[in-house]
């Protein structure tokens, strides 16, 4: 298997960052935690993580899959013009752009929500249509590359998605 990015900033919701971060491993991906600095961060419920790798928009042509975590971490990671360049860039190459929960946020500001189907948290609804981006009602949803998810539930559907999409049979 190839590379994923795994997404981390402050605020992470520590189960839609942890359980894809093993469940891409358990899928022999080489996994990095990419962040907009290397250092040590930590989730909503305390629980600490450093990240791996320091965000370089040039290098998203190297893993096949980026991860966003939700919880309130897309709103720190969205301020961060390289992570959105990362991001722009992944989903632009065709690599599997995978945003749970409050993630669709980053998607939002990396430009790339505009006419795409899209799951997100109820809270960011709203957003996500001022965006330009269509609701859709299920708890996970692909539309091409892109692959969103309500929330922690939503999940274990957007892995079946994203075997789909890379044509991974297990």
């Amino acid at each position: 298997m190839g590379k994923a990015a795994v997404l981390i900033e402050d605020y992470f919701d520590e189960r839609e960052l942890i359980f894809p971060y093993y469940r891409l491993k358990e899928m022999g991906f080489k996994v990095d935690l990419i962040g907009p600095e290397i250092k040590e961060y930590h989730g909503k419920q305390g629980f600490r993580l450093s990240s791996t790798v320091k965000v370089d928009p040039s290098k998203a042509d190297e893993y096949d899959i980026v991860w966003i975590p939700g919880g309130y971490a897309p709103d720190r990671l969205r301020r961060s013009k390289e992570i959105l360049e990362f991001v722009k860039n992944a989903y632009n190459k065709g690599k599997v752009v995978a945003a749970v929960c409050h993630a669709p946020w980053v998607l939002i500001s990396a430009g790339i929500i505009k006419g795409k189907k899209v799951s997100a948290f109820f809270a960011i609804h709203d957003d996500v249509r001022n965006a330009g981006g269509l609701l859709m009602t299920e708890d996970a949803y692909r539309d091409g590359n892109l692959v969103t998810g309500t929330g922690p539930d939503a999940m274990p559907k957007m892995f079946k998605y994203i075997k789909e999409i890379l044509q991974i049979k297990e």
